[in-house]
């Protein structure tokens, strides 16, 4: 039997989708628009035609599964807060310690060494730098700001506490990483505090939010750096606003645990651990 050759022109029909395939195609494609251009307080800017044209389905579909524009804008928004915290967060600032620890490891031998190299860690991090030129993460804080607007009821309940369980991994995140760095260099948090490596976590989120809304506003947080010397080592350098603010919360909260008994056994090992890091 001759093989009877796909259908072509008007016999070729494009498969149906179902209204679950139509609605992830929408908000995956609302999400990607978002995600190139950043969102603005409201979603005013964002044209439910273009969504559709985007994500390739029809308007049919759309229509029976939000017959009102409102209806859709609800559901992106909760899709947008499920999110979380956008993945690249931390990277630069992580492979810059990196490199730190591992060029001056000679150091650890003495308390002022160690002192000195979480100076320069806190002195070079780039996570202000790196926020303020992610779209996504602009998307992020914008999210807030639009949550903040929302009236009493089922959404604002759900992106409340979709933002919340965000924000609880970010600060176990922070607090995690900080948390096995001062282990290494011996340091703990002051018990006079009666605070945990999460309370130092969330001061630096809320803090770093609250420079990062100002920096568009206050040209002087982003274009003057402070020569300074918030840790007492052994020369001043070239501080951002943004990392000394951080290390002002680092040593309100953080001093060399007298426990910790340097001996070679245990130099060795954090040497190893810091040559092991990224």
């Amino acid at each position: 039997m001759p093989e009877i050759p796909p259908p072509t022109g008007p016999a070729r029909r494009r498969r149906r989708l179902s209204d679950k395939e139509t609605e992830e195609r929408m908000l995956a494609a609302a999400l990607g628009m978002i995600n190139e251009t950043g969102l603005t307080v409201s979603l005013e800017h964002l044209s439910l035609e273009d969504v559709i044209r985007e994500a390739g389905v029809a308007r049919s579909a759309v229509y029976r599964r939000w017959p009102y524009k409102d209806l859709f804008f609800g559901d992106l928004l909760r899709e947008l807060a499920k999110g979380g915290v956008p993945a690249e967060f931390g990277e630069e600032s992580t492979q810059a310690a990196t490199e730190i620890l591992r060029d001056r490891l000679d150091l650890l031998a003495t308390q002022e060494g160690r002192r000195t190299l979480f100076a320069e860690v806190l002195r070079t991090n780039r996570d202000f730098e790196t926020v303020l030129r992610k779209s996504a993460w602009r998307t992020y804080l914008a999210l807030h700001a639009t949550f903040l607007s929302l009236d009493d009821g089922p959404l604002r309940d759900d992106v409340q506490a979709a933002l919340a369980t965000a924000e609880e991994g970010f600060v176990a995140r922070i607090a995690d990483a900080h948390r096995t760095l001062a282990g290494l260099l011996g340091y703990r948090i002051k018990p006079e505090t009666d605070a945990d490596f999460e309370d130092l976590a969330a001061l630096l989120n809320a803090t770093l939010r609250g420079l990062l809304i100002m920096a568009p506003t206050s040209l002087r947080l982003t274009s003057k750096t402070l020569r300074a010397n918030p840790f007492g080592v052994a020369e001043s350098a070239d501080w951002s606003h943004a990392a000394i603010a951080l290390a002002a919360i680092e040593t309100a909260f953080l001093e060399p645990d007298p426990d910790v008994e340097w001996t070679e056994e245990r130099l060795a090992s954090v040497r190893e651990a810091f040559a092991g890091l990224g």
